[in-house]
C-alpha cells in the first residue's frame, strides 16, 4: 500500500527524474537512505517501470504533430498481426490506440513537416489494407502531460 510521502515521490520523479535523491528526502522530510529504500520499492513493485529522456522536437527538427484515424475493414488476426508490426515499424507513430465508436485506431505522428505523411502515408499502405484514413494536422498543443497523476494510487 502507498503512502503521501510515496505518492509524492513518484510526482516528483515524474516532473525530473534527475532530483537529486537529497532533495527529494528533504522536500518530503525523510533521510536520503529511507528515500532511497522507498523508491527502490516503488521499483521493485512496478510503479517505477523505467527512467527516460525527453527531447525538445524543435531542436531535432519533429515539430509537426498529426493524427490518424483508422478504420479497418477487417479484423482477423492475421491482420492485426500485420498491424501492429506495420505501426511498430516506422519511428515516427509514436503512439496507437485501440478505440471505440466508429473508428477503429488512432495513431499519433511526430514529423518534420507536413508533407513528410505522405510518406509515413505510403509506408503504411505498403504494408497493410485500410478501409479508410483521416488526418488531422495538430495546430497547437493546448495541454501535454508528461506525468500521470498520483492520487489514484
Amino acid at each position: 500500500m502507498l503512502d503521501d510521502r510515496d505518492r509524492q515521490i513518484l510526482a516528483l520523479l515524474q516532473e525530473n527524474a534527475e532530483t537529486h535523491l537529497a532533495e527529494i528526502a528533504d522536500q518530503l522530510s525523510l533521510s536520503p537512505s529511507a528515500c532511497s529504500r522507498r523508491i527502490g520499492r516503488l521499483r521493485a513493485e512496478g510503479y517505477i517501470t523505467g527512467t527516460i529522456v525527453l527531447l525538445d522536437r524543435q531542436k531535432i527538427s519533429l515539430p509537426t504533430t498529426i493524427f490518424l484515424l483508422v478504420r479497418t475493414g477487417r479484423h482477423s488476426k492475421d491482420w492485426l498481426d500485420q498491424f501492429h508490426s506495420a505501426v511498430s515499424t516506422i519511428p515516427e507513430i509514436v503512439e496507437v490506440h485501440r478505440l471505440t465508436g466508429n473508428f477503429d485506431y488512432i495513431l499519433k505522428l511526430v514529423l518534420p513537416n507536413v508533407e513528410y505523411y505522405d510518406t509515413v502515408y505510403k509506408q503504411l499502405l505498403k504494408r497493410i489494407e485500410m478501409y479508410d484514413m483521416s488526418a488531422y494536422i495538430s495546430m497547437e498543443t493546448v495541454k501535454l502531460s508528461r506525468g500521470l497523476p498520483t492520487k489514484h494510487i
